[in-house]
Parts: structure tokens; C-alpha cells; sequence
């Protein structure tokens, strides 16, 4: 729905009501007191049908604000990554590697090009991003201290590793300075355990929190991923004690991506430049999340029409649930007209105790929905690892306001049918 109809809505859903009231107190009608009898009278009927209005409005804005939600918990994890370089193939497949550390098969960058990158100018980071192994369920990715800073300026605990068995974990890996673990071979239920020799690591630091996949990760020198699996280190035989660059192009065993950050950020583009050729591949990890959230774009319309269509289906069951309600009370009304109440007044207490039903239903959906996004958006970041905080908007009240105003229109359906009625007839049920 355009912004200029969901606003036209809202102001419609607050004027109509008031409109509407207004001219019943001008008329002389006021059916608030026999309207809140009926309410009292058939509650627990009247729970339920606020109750079915709450939930269909609760679960659409919640679904809808976990889909904006997931947006920018996704490009929120990808902040830190100016500028990534890969081996040619697909974008796509190394972002999730390398940003969302989704475990894939993708080859390797060779020791020159790495040093190429390292080198170039305006680049004031080139840290390799080797993945591979684990620590119950936590990917372990080779790479350096500066790597480490750059994803967490301040340590929550701790100190960068200064040797080879050195590790910075997670926010949120169940590991402890000072614990010693042994690093399996691959990831998930596939993982090789006692694949290393006995290698082990003693966990020296633990990084801030990120919001992304990166708070489950275990970062360690990439040296020592690179020994365990019996390659050369990055560096001369006669330098085998350092840690980090500058690597030896003739003993770097191979990275499969490498993250890039410019001294300044118009560079990038630069650098993007120089480094897309025929044996790397260059890419922001914002301009894919940019495509891949103009899909999702096309997602939340889907979801927003399915919304609606929920929200119009269940209007519709309301309304035939609300003439046959109308029916509970017919002989009450049936006597009101007996007694000369005019058809006005009658056809103003029907509609006022439907609008009141809506009204209620569609405030306690609003707050169904602020509940289940927060539920679902825990769910979502406990699967995904990316932390999704969704809360409703503007653009949910708006949906609220379109369904207020139609079913408020439609309300006036059973006020007519309850004044079709025959008055005798109804006074004999």
C-alpha cells in the first residue's frame, strides 16, 4: 500500500469513530451504558472474538517487523567487512563464508596474491580469513591480532594471542580465559575429532559483542591453523617464531578470502578495482546485501499482502460471527423498539458495541505483536547467530489503521441486518 493511502488510513481510522460518535451525541443517542451491559453480559463470547481479531493483527505485524528486522541484523554483521577478496566464483557463496561463517568449499588465494594485496596502496588491513575447523559447533578461523581489533576495537576480557596456541572467542562461546581445547577437523555433525595430533589451544581473550555469527567464533593465529594441518606457516624457516604479517609469499599455504580495509573509505572503490581480475575476485559485502534485500523487499510486499488477505478473511468470518451475535440480544432489541426507542438509536447501539469489539481487538493485537516479534526475533537470532532486535513501526500501525478503518465501515453490515429484524417475531423467540 503507498504511504500516502496507509497515512490517508490512519487519519481515517481516528476520525471516522469520532465522527461517527459525534453524530449520534448531536443525534441525542447515547447507547453507552446498554453497550457496555452487552459487553458484560456476553463476555466471554466477546473475548473470544476480540481474541481472534488480536491474534490475526498480533502475528501479521510481527512477521512483517521480523522481516525489516532481519535486514539490519544481517547488514549490521556486515559492517565490519569493507572489502573482501576471494578466488573468482560466486559472491553470494563467500559472503555467507566469510561474513556469516557458513561452512563451503570454496579455493584458495596463492601467497602472491595475497602479498599483491597486502601491498597495494591505501590498504591499511589485509587480514586472511581461513576457516575449516571447529570446537563444538564453534568455527575456529585462522587469521591475526589485527584482524581481531578490527572486528573488536576493546576486548570484554583479556588480551590479543601472542603466540601460535593463542585464541580470542566469541561473545558468546561457552569458553573461559584461561580454558584448554582441542580444535576438530571440519565443522558440524561431519567434524574429525583427535584429527590434530592432540594440537590445543588456550583461550587469552574474548571479544565484545558483534550481533553477528562472529560472537560464536573462535579466532586464533592463522599460523597455527595452517600447522595443525600440516603446511608451512606464512614465514622463512629462520622466522618461524613470528606471528602475522608481513607472510613469506613462498611459504603462505593459501587463504580463502582476505579482508580489506582502505586507509580511507573513497579507496575501496579503488581497490575493488585493481583487485577484480582473473584470479581474485573483489566485492563490498554491502552492495550483495543491498541485492539480496531488494529481494526481501520483494518478500515483505508477499508478506504484507498475505497480511491483509489474513486480516480480510478474518474480518469477514468476524462479521458473519457478528450478525449471528447479534442474534443473542435480538429479543432485547426487539423491545427497545417495542417501547418506541427510534431505529437510529437501536442501529447506534449495534454498531457502537461492534466498533468497541474492533477496538479492543485491534488495541490488544498491537500488543500481541510487540510480544511475539520479540519472541520470534530470539528464535531467529538463536538459528541464525545474527542478532535480530524487530519491534513494530509506523508502518505496522498503519496496517492496524487500514484493517480498523475497513472492519469499522463494515460494522455498520450488522446494524442494518439487526434492524431488518421483525420486531414481533423477535419478541415471541
Amino acid at each position: 500500500m503507498p504511504v500516502l493511502w496507509q497515512d490517508i488510513a490512519v487519519l481515517f481510522a481516528l476520525l471516522l469513530p469520532a465522527l461517527i460518535v459525534g453524530a449520534f451525541v448531536l443525534a441525542g443517542f447515547r447507547p453507552y451504558m446498554l453497550v457496555r451491559a452487552m459487553l458484560w453480559r456476553f463476555r466471554w463470547t466477546n473475548l473470544i472474538f476480540m481474541s481472534l481479531i488480536a491474534v490475526s493483527i498480533g502475528i501479521g505485524v510481527a512477521l512483517i517487523a521480523q522481516e525489516r528486522g532481519l535486514r539490519q541484523g544481517t547488514a549490521r554483521a556486515a559492517d565490519p567487512f569493507d572489502l573482501i577478496v576471494a578466488a573468482p566464483g560466486s559472491e553470494i557463496t563467500m559472503l555467507f563464508a566469510a561474513v556469516y561463517l557458513r561452512p563451503s568449499d570454496v579455493p584458495l588465494l596463492s601467497g602472491e596474491v595475497y602479498d599483491h594485496v597486502a601491498s597495494a596502496e591505501n590498504v591499511s588491513l589485509a587480514a586472511p580469513i581461513a576457516f575449516g575447523d571447529s570446537y563444538n559447533s564453534h568455527p575456529i578461523v585462522g587469521s591475526t591480532a589485527e584482524f581481531v581489533t578490527h572486528m573488536s576495537p576493546q576486548l570484554a576480557e583479556g588480551r590479543l594471542f601472542d603466540n601460535y596456541w593463542g585464541a580470542v572467542v566469541g561473545a558468546r562461546v561457552d569458553l573461559s580465559v584461561g580454558d584448554v581445547f582441542e580444535p576438530a577437523h571440519g565443522v558440524g555433525d561431519a567434524a574429525e575429532h583427535d584429527a590434530h595430533g592432540g594440537a590445543e589451544y588456550r583461550v587469552v581473550g574474548r571479544m565484545q559483542p558483534t550481533g553477528s555469527p562472529w560472537d560464536r567464533a573462535i579466532v586464533v593465529p592463522v599460523e597455527s591453523v595452517w600447522e595443525i594441518h600440516v603446511l608451512p606457516t606464512g614465514h622463512a624457516p629462520d622466522n618461524a617464531d613470528q606471528l602475522g604479517p608481513p607472510f613469506d609469499p613462498g611459504y603462505f599455504p593459501g587463504t580463502p578470502a582476505i579482508l580489506v580495509s582502505a586507509e580511507q573509505l573513497y579507496a575501496n572503490y579503488a581497490l575493488r578495482a585493481e583487485f577484480t581480475t582473473a584470479e581474485t575476485m573483489a566485492f563490498f559485502p554491502g552492495s550483495i546485501l543491498a541485492s539480496l534485500h531488494s529481494v526481501m523487499g520483494d518478500v515483505r510486499q508477499v508478506m504484507s499482502l498475505m497480511a491483509i488477505v489474513t486480516q480480510i478473511l478474518v474480518t469477514i468470518g468476524m462479521m458473519v460471527g457478528l450478525v449471528t451475535l447479534t442474534r443473542l440480544f435480538a429479543r432485547r432489541l426487539a423491545l427497545l423498539r417495542a417501547l418506541g426507542a427510534p431505529a437510529r438509536f437501536v442501529f447506534a447501539i449495534v454498531w457502537s458495541y461492534t466498533a468497541t469489539l474492533i477496538f479492543l481487538g485491534a488495541a490488544a493485537g498491537i500488543a500481541v505483536g510487540f510480544v511475539a516479534a520479540a519472541v520470534i526475533s530470539r528464535i531467529v537470532t538463536a538459528r541464525t547467530d545474527i542478532l535480530v532486535n524487530a519491534t513494530l513501526s509506523w508502518s505496522e500501525f498503519q496496517l492496524v489503521a487500514a484493517f480498523v478503518s475497513v472492519t469499522v465501515l463494515l460494522a455498520l453490515i450488522p446494524a442494518a441486518i439487526a434492524l431488518s429484524r421483525p420486531v414481533v417475531a423477535d419478541l415471541r423467540n
